[in-house]
């Protein structure tokens, strides 16, 4: 009689990984597809099972260029900011509302919805009002409406916080505008730290 194995929790682990690996290139995939080659793709960027899933409405001409959300400013920013707060890089996904520089709503909604049930983080940081507009307008199942609360967590899900922040893109370039941001992030730190260890 062949006995049974039971899988570790590693084993699980890396099992979810390369299943949430295979998901998100083959939604890549689909969303470069919708480009149709005429515009360029502006892709979600980070672990693919990310704890914090950064969302932001527009992307910018740099991550335009490099077709990386977060490229640029506003990733040199978050990184920076990510180190202050003792929050591992490697447990965070970036991403935005619009794929395209010029795409609309309705194109990208599907894209986000998958991107969010492929990562399951545990927090979405919501970047400014566009996006805080869109994600409400999401159809997740058992989604709460969250409200424009800075720096407040709030529950999205029964399995996902949320907390809002101003769009970091509208805050790099004035002190009164970093500050506010930089004050509002901030609350990631704790959240961060009282996060159980693997």
């Amino acid at each position: 009689m062949p006995s049974l194995v039971t899988p570790t929790t590693d084993e699980i682990t890396e099992k979810y990984l390369k299943k949430a690996i295979a998901e998100i290139n083959e939604l890549a995939d689909e969303i470069a597809r919708a480009g149709k080659g005429e515009r360029v793709p502006v892709l979600g960027s980070g672990h693919p099972r990310a704890d914090v899933f950064l969302l932001k409405y527009r992307p910018q001409p740099a991550e335009v260029q490099e077709g990386v959300a977060f490229f640029g400013r506003a990733g040199q920013a978050l990184r920076k900011s990510l180190d202050r707060l003792s929050v591992d890089p490697l447990a965070v996904y970036g991403t935005n509302v619009l794929k395209f520089a010029d795409g609309g709503e309705e194109e990208c909604r599907p894209f986000l919805t998958r991107e969010l049930l492929i990562v399951q983080p545990k927090l979405v940081v919501v970047m400014g009002e566009e996006a805080l507009a869109f994600l409400n307008g999401l159809e997740l199942p058992l989604a709460a409406e969250v409200a424009a609360v800075i720096g407040e967590i709030q529950e999205l899900t029964a399995t996902i916080d949320m907390f809002y922040v101003p769009d970091i893109d509208g805050s790099l370039d004035e002190a009164p505008a970093k500050t506010a941001f930089w004050n509002a992030f901030k609350a990631l730190g704790p959240w961060w730290a009282e996060l159980p260890p693997y």
